[in-house]
């Protein structure tokens, strides 16, 4: 009898030893399909600050990987982008050369998004056919797959809303854009962290998991109102801080009829409503933090929320830096990049006060 349970407990050990090193590998998977989606929204981010996401006017899911390898190709994309308004009306007598340089932003963006869809499908693969992928993971990571090539068709019925009339994207379709690139990458970072290691400490305070909730739901709400900025171009006009046109409140917030357009459509309204967002999550981490210190500052969860209130604090400084320069590119990507960092920490911690994933036996992943 001890020989057959001594038996069962080796088994068991060896079943827990080997979900953790499926483990690790997925971890490190995610973790490089996270880095890889940072650059994407980062190069995107450059792509839209330099206005270069019209370059490429046709949409070649497979042959677009390759870009004009010829002088004779090159001349014929730039006709095809002759043909668009933002060239009739911005660019008109830019030379091929000139063209080249906005074009190779929107063929990196488009090549990254390409290779994204490699990265997450070709691992997936590998580790479901191996037995690696526990099953409540397959829906969630099935779906992600499915959502990354809808966000394809997403990227270009935003590029096309500026082909024909205007010179540049829609602003709606441009936030549709980005947030579905930031669900994704949410997505991710939940899981990864789901599949990692946690402490084991209580929450601070009986709020605490869902005021990191709210946070970062409210950092993600942020970001959507940051694209709704960028594709106004609202960040390259009052450019002063703390003061907006002159008052901590301008006026003219609603001067469009209806007044709800305003929110959307009004480059004022855009940038003033951004401005009370940021500091609405300055003040909903500094809560947390406060809140969770005072509770019980000895565990992890209150130290998290320290680096999390830090994080949104740097991300506040540049936002301001960036607006009182007038959006300069390098500090407009580094916006973004300080975005993407508190939105996937701000997950990170959020997902922390649930715990670890139990683990499966493989009996279970095979049922």
């Amino acid at each position: 009898m001890a020989h057959a349970d001594a038996a069962t407990e080796r088994t068991l050990l060896t079943e827990i030893d080997r979900t953790g090193r499926n483990r690790r590998q997925i971890r490190g998977w995610l973790a490089v399909v996270l880095f890889t989606l940072f650059a994407l929204v980062l190069v995107g981010g450059a792509t839209r600050l330099t206005e270069s996401g019209l370059s490429i006017t046709e949409w070649k899911p497979i042959h677009g990987a390759i870009p004009p390898l010829s002088a004779e190709e090159w001349e014929e994309e730039f006709r095809l982008y002759q043909r668009i308004p933002q060239y009739e009306q911005l660019n008109k007598g830019m030379s091929v050369d000139e063209f080249k340089t906005i074009f190779w932003w929107e063929w990196a963006h488009r090549l990254l998004a390409r290779s994204i869809g490699a990265i997450f499908a070709l691992p997936l693969l590998f580790f479901w056919l191996t037995g690696r992928i526990e099953r409540r993971l397959k829906l969630p990571l099935v779906g992600l797959l499915a959502l990354g090539g809808f966000q394809g068709f997403i990227g270009w019925w935003m590029v096309s809303s500026g082909l024909v009339e205007r010179t540049e994207v829609s602003q709606y379709r441009l936030a549709t854009h980005l947030v579905i690139a930031c669900l994704i990458f949410a997505a991710c970072m939940w899981i990864f962290r789901a599949l990692s290691p946690h402490s084991g400490d209580a929450a601070p305070t009986k709020k605490a998991r869902t005021m990191a909730a709210v946070i970062a739901g409210m950092s993600l709400f942020q970001i959507y109102l940051g694209a709704l900025v960028a594709g106004l171009d609202a960040g390259l006009t009052y450019n002063t801080w703390p003061l907006m046109d002159g008052a901590i409140v301008p006026g003219g917030l609603f001067a469009q009829d209806p007044a709800w357009i305003n929110l959307f459509e009004n480059p004022k309204t855009g940038q003033f409503f951004h401005r009370v967002g940021a500091y609405l999550l300055f003040v909903l981490a500094l809560v947390h933090m406060i809140s969770s210190l005072r509770a019980a500052p000895e565990t992890t969860h209150a130290r998290r929320s320290v680096v999390l209130f830090a994080l949104v604090t740097v991300q506040a400084a540049i936002g301001i830096t960036t607006l009182l320069l007038q959006v300069p590119v390098g500090w407009g990507v580094l916006h973004q990049a300080g975005a993407l960092g508190v939105l996937g920490f701000a997950i990170a911690h959020w997902r922390g006060f649930i715990g670890e994933y139990p683990r499966e036996t493989a009996i279970e992943r095979r049922d």
